[in-house]
């Protein structure tokens, strides 16, 4: 297993247009929705693993990896922070984020730690899925430049640090019961809010979901056309990760991508400022 390597890129977002993929409002939209998200997300992820000192600060090797991932989610809040703020320039997104954080927040005050604990360790698992996505099937080969950097090292790195979540839940709590509990609040939780964001942001653009299909389906058809590999959404992000997490043997490590991420940083010339075995 490869080393949990802290890096801080900058990106120039000033000049990522409203259309930065594809040049097509519903797959713009349909990103948009989903990395617009993510700051509440990563800090939350942070937060659920804090809560658990006690369980990984008498082992080095897992509190090393732990505080790189802490640092590693910082830096991706950080990145998709800026992202929300050249999103608000095309859309009004504000009220949506605050709605968003202020009912996360809400939720988060309500649920137990360890079930906070086991949500992050499964939406973890789905952000690995949608990593390994965009670093195999060039689907952001028609994204703006910027966009597709900021976005594969984000890939990179969580594909790096999958794991770490799930080991401190196995530390606190390895309960089978319990992982699905988290399953399922990550996947209803991500499932709904992808959802309405989308929606959101569509309906600024004026796009119905007759036309966001028939859009979606012309550059399904052109990607096939072109030989590049799709995952949709449904069966290749949620089908997919509800039936791996569900073996009750299940660990992120058993998919050994790691490669695949190591690859991807060494050709972007990404360098570590800090590192976790």
């Amino acid at each position: 297993m490869p080393p949990i390597v802290v890096r801080d890129p900058d990106f120039d977002l000033a000049d990522v247009p409203r259309h930065w993929l594809a040049n097509s409002a519903a797959a713009t939209g349909l990103a948009n929705a989903i990395n617009m998200l993510f700051p509440v997300g990563e800090r939350f992820f942070v937060r659920s693993v804090n809560a658990f000192k006690a369980a990984w600060r008498d082992d080095p090797a897992l509190a090393a990896r732990v505080k790189a991932f802490y640092a590693q989610e910082g830096h991706h809040a950080s990145a998709h922070d800026d992202f929300n703020a050249v999103l608000a320039r095309h859309y009004a997104v504000d009220r949506f984020l605050r709605w968003y954080a202020e009912d996360n927040a809400k939720w988060e005050r309500r649920m137990p730690a360890k079930l906070r604990l086991a949500t992050t360790a499964a939406a973890e698992h789905f952000t690995a899925i949608m990593a390994e996505s965009a670093l195999t099937t060039d689907g952001l080969a028609v994204a703006h430049p910027e966009m597709r950097k900021l976005l594969l090292w984000h890939a990179a790195e969580e594909i790096e640090h999958k794991h770490v979540a799930f080991d401190v839940l196995q530390a606190v709590n390895p309960s089978y019961a319990l992982r699905m509990a988290g399953l399922a609040l990550a996947t209803v939780n991500l499932a709904a809010w992808w959802m309405v964001a989308t929606a959101m942001l569509l309906h600024q653009d004026g796009v119905t979901p007759r036309s966001a299909r028939r859009e979606m389906k012309a550059i399904r058809a052109h990607t096939a056309q072109m030989q590049r590999p799709e995952q949709p959404i449904f069966s290749g992000v949620f089908a997919r990760g509800i039936r791996e997490y569900a073996r009750r043997d299940f660990h992120p490590r058993q998919h050994d991508n790691y490669a695949l991420a190591a690859a991807y940083l060494a050709q972007a010339g990404l360098e570590p400022r800090a590192e976790a075995a």
